[in-house]
């Protein structure tokens, strides 16, 4: 997005095609309504009455020569072309809003928190040190942790902006994308890795030297270390376990100190596996892993910050 230096083309840009210039607000009423999916939700985001956000979309569309919303009973639905467009502009205006709020004028309030909840230890070990750059920049977090299924009611509710989940949600009523893949291993402490034979043991034997070494889990139900024996072991895993704790960081504490064996992401062990704290009782050529997905309302926000928050934990996803 380019900006003439005339005075009479301030506030106003170029789209990447070529065409006219076209004035920045109506292109930030454009992406309020393509975000929340209603001419009038977009006109109580921006401060604008119906008719006006109306008007400046009849505006743009003669301007662009394209229709860029097909009116429906509630609401709008995008046009094809509206989809494209969006995607020239999303990050440009998100940008500029970070520093002028998303009226486009310092003196409008900044945008709200945006609110964000998923499992602790993602958000702990992951999310956190991945959105520091944003709040840096202005961003501001409200961060909860918890259970994928509370959470995913309470985000239909309207009460978070994005959630991180450790299923696919089903229906349409929320929309997700896959955030990223983690992948499960069997750890105990030194003491109790040289205890069982090691690593070499367990490949030769499978579950069987575990038998009799106290399991650590996250629930009573044990649902990571029954999958895990399941996937990997190819059999029912009939152990109960001997400590539960719903804090997999506490999982891993109690483990390290030798109180037994469990079954840990990987991601949140690494570094005391890299040290030696904890062994990597079986290395299998086909883990069990689980893909985390990063969901929200379709059309619930327009606040640009909510855009610059999922944008920014999918593409540092990539590399976790």
């Amino acid at each position: 997005m380019r900006y003439r230096d005339t005075n009479e083309g301030i506030g106003r840009t170029t789209l990447p095609d070529g065409a006219a210039p076209v004035d920045l607000n109506l292109l930030r009423t454009f992406l309020a309504v393509y975000r929340t999916g209603s001419f009038t939700a977009a006109a109580r985001l921006l401060g604008l009455s119906q008719p006006t956000v109306t008007t400046q979309i009849r505006a743009l569309e003669r301007q662009l020569d394209r229709e860029l919303f097909q009116r429906l009973a509630r609401g709008v639905a995008p046009a094809p072309y509206a989809d494209e467009l969006a995607s020239r502009i999303v990050e440009p205006l998100d940008a500029l809003a970070t520093v002028t709020g998303p009226g486009g004028s310092a003196d409008v309030h900044p945008a709200e928190p945006v609110h964000l909840a998923g499992p602790a230890e993602l958000l702990t070990h992951r999310v956190m040190p991945a959105l520091a750059p944003l709040v840096d920049k202005g961003v501001r977090l409200r961060i909860t942790p918890g259970l994928t299924e509370p959470l995913l009611e309470e985000l239909r509710a309207g009460r978070y902006d994005l959630v991180i989940s450790t299923y696919r949600p089903r229906g349409r009523a929320l929309a997700s994308v896959p955030l990223g893949d983690e992948e499960f291993v069997l750890v105990a402490a030194p003491v109790w890795a040289e205890r069982i034979g090691g690593p070499a043991r367990i490949e030769a034997d499978g579950s069987a030297p575990l038998h009799g070494v106290p399991l650590v889990a996250y629930a009573e139900d044990v649902p990571i270390v029954r999958r895990y024996w399941r996937h990997v072991f190819g059999k029912r895993l009939v152990c109960h376990p001997a400590v539960t704790m719903p804090d997999l960081n506490a999982v891993k504490a109690a483990v390290a100190g030798g109180t037994g064996f469990s079954v840990l992401p990987r991601y949140l062990c690494s570094a005391e596996l890299a040290s030696g704290v904890l062994v990597l009782l079986h290395d299998p050529d086909d883990p069990p892993i689980n893909t985390g997905f990063l969901v929200q309302r379709p059309g619930s926000s327009g606040n640009p910050h909510v855009a610059l928050v999922r944008d920014h934990l999918l593409a540092t996803a990539r590399d976790w």
